[in-house]
């Protein structure tokens, strides 16, 4: 049957899950738009729910699972991307502990404290995926990772990467616990260059929120580090800054 109303139960539960985070949170399940992402959420064991295809737009191949076809119309309301290709999945939501994940002994882990902005949590995850970083950690997060912004700026990258949300007590107690070597980005004197940090130990670097930094909680904490620069200005975008490290870690391993 071909759903051809905006009206219809099952696009109205889309168009929730899409918009309203605490419905989503609730329901513990999450919309997935495009092909790409779909065949990553499924290659890394998220369970679909049900597909909705639009069959004039999409060409891949059909996933297995339930699929109910809608029109054209249909599909451009619950699709979340300006470009799209006809191919919406909803999936159960996984939920982690911290206390789950096991490091390896030269484990890198980023983690970024109040991140709010969905789009650079995104992009965080795509570095830390591409650059071989073992975990990102949310701490005390405002952030759903499941939120549909996260997943399209991550490209799907979410669904290969170990994520973690931890309040900052617990995520201290996570690091001490498993000898991790601590790396602030808190801004002063004693900050040394990113470069000098030895990546080949258990290592966590933290970040806070572009507008304020990190909170006080992390002082004394860690060892302060900074990207060294050239130009006139001190700091970069949270995302370019993450970036540059997970790549600092990647060239240090395989150095």
């Amino acid at each position: 049957m071909l759903i051809e109303s905006f009206q219809n139960d099952k696009i109205k539960n889309v168009t929730k899950l899409l918009t309203d985070n605490r419905f989503r949170k609730k329901s513990k399940v999450f919309v997935v738009e495009g092909q790409q992402e779909n065949e990553r959420a499924m290659q890394y064991d998220f369970e679909p729910l049900e597909f909705f295809i639009s069959e004039n737009i999409f060409k891949g191949t059909l996933p297995n699972g339930k699929i109910h076809y809608v029109s054209e119309k249909v599909y451009e309301k619950i699709a979340y991307r300006g470009s799209s290709e006809g191919i919406i999945g909803i999936y159960h939501a996984k939920e982690n502990s911290l206390s789950s994940f096991v490091p390896k002994k030269d484990s890198t882990v980023i983690i970024v404290e109040g991140v709010e902005k969905p789009g650079n949590l995104g992009a965080i995850l795509r570095s830390c995926e591409a650059f071989g970083v073992d975990a990102l950690i949310v701490a005390d997060g405002k952030t759903d990772f499941y939120n549909p912004n996260v997943i399209r700026s991550s490209v799907g990258c979410l669904f290969g990467m170990e994520v973690y949300q931890a309040e900052n007590e617990e995520t201290l107690e996570f690091l001490q616990k498993n000898s991790f070597n601590i790396y602030t980005t808190l801004m002063d004197e004693t900050a040394e260059d990113l470069y000098k940090r030895d990546f080949r130990q258990r290592s966590a670097v933290l970040f806070g929120t572009e507008h304020s930094g990190l909170s006080d909680f992390w002082i004394g904490k860690g060892k302060n580090t900074l990207i060294p620069m050239a130009g006139s200005i001190d700091s970069l975008n949270l995302s370019n800054a993450v970036a540059i490290t997970c790549y600092e870690s990647l060239k240090q391993k395989k150095g």
